[in-house]
């Protein structure tokens, strides 16, 4: 059995050699697809999400591979729910500091795409930023802060760099001033206390500063169970009710992960060249509709 902190570097390591570049955009990005199914019929759309915001809005998503999997599904559940204006703009193995102006050099994202660079660009509604933490310290913005090695150094320095990042955006919106919804982490079994840590840390600065959480990682976690890490859990109604969700091979579960990867929600295996998911896979479609309608229902 690997010890927590192997497998925690298997992990940097395949996220690290996903760094995303501007090729990997949405704009070049492969449509989703799933083998021997139509292009037209890969992913089913769900139900509407209710409280759809009057205007439509102008949605901008960052994040790191989390973000880059899930970008096309988020992208169409925005667009058919709220009629959105959607850019999203991931790179994998970043972290919060990665997309802070004046970072230079040490950062993974270029200056183009950093958060405050795209607000005055785009001039979107909501700024909707989504990480998995990153604590091993293969972020250089980190300055090797690791989350094994100094726990609370670590979470100061999050805490610091989101408040930072939310100046940012801030002063580039001006007086048209986006919100910032912070997308909470689904379940840790290496780290599962951090998770916790870090969802406490979204929740204070979306308080302090008039912004939102999207609770995804309550989709993806087992009922009356929140940080309990679960590669099955049993499916929703409409996950029962298309096919490709849930199967009476899993005793009608559906798979949030693969057997190799538990932090990941595409069911196809991570590659050196990030994209989005492939794959119809039932924890990115949870995830999407949780942003879509903490968006929709911010009107």
């Amino acid at each position: 059995m690997r010890k927590p902190w192997i497998v925690g570097l298997l992990l940097a390591g395949a996220l690290l050699g996903a760094c995303s570049d501007p090729a990997s955009g949405p704009e070049s990005a492969p449509p989703s697809f799933t083998p021997g199914v139509s292009p037209a019929t890969t992913h089913q759309r769900a139900p509407a999400s209710p409280g759809a915001t009057a205007k439509a809005p102008v949605v901008l998503y960052l994040g790191d591979s989390l973000a880059m999997e899930a970008q096309n599904v988020v992208g169409e559940e925005l667009r058919r729910d709220l009629k959105a204006a959607y850019t999203s703009r991931p790179y994998s193995g970043t972290t919060v500091c990665d997309y802070l102006e004046g970072t230079g050099a040490k950062s993974l994202v270029p200056d183009r795409d950093k958060a405050a660079a795209l607000v005055r660009a785009l001039r979107p509604d909501f700024v909707v930023l989504q990480f998995w933490g990153n604590a091993w310290g293969y972020t250089w913005c980190m300055d090797g802060i690791t989350h094994a090695e100094d726990p609370d150094t670590y979470f100061e320095r999050y805490r610091a760099d989101m408040a930072r990042l939310t100046r940012q955006i801030e002063t580039a919106g001006g007086a048209a001033r986006p919100r910032i919804v912070w997308v909470s982490q689904g379940p840790d079994p290496i780290t599962p206390d951090r998770v916790r840590r870090v969802n406490t840390l979204y929740e204070q600065q979306a308080a302090a500063s008039g912004d939102l959480v999207a609770d995804a990682g309550a989709r993806v976690s087992p009922a009356g169970a929140r940080y309990t890490w679960a590669q099955y859990v049993p499916c929703t109604t409409y996950e029962r009710e298309h096919a490709g969700y849930c199967t009476q091979t899993l005793r009608n579960r559906t798979a949030l992960h693969l057997d190799k990867d538990y932090l990941h929600f595409c069911l196809a295996p991570t590659t050196s060249t990030p994209k989005p998911c492939p794959v119809r896979s039932p924890g990115i479609l949870r995830i999407a509709r949780e942003i879509a309608r903490a968006v929709g229902g911010a009107g």
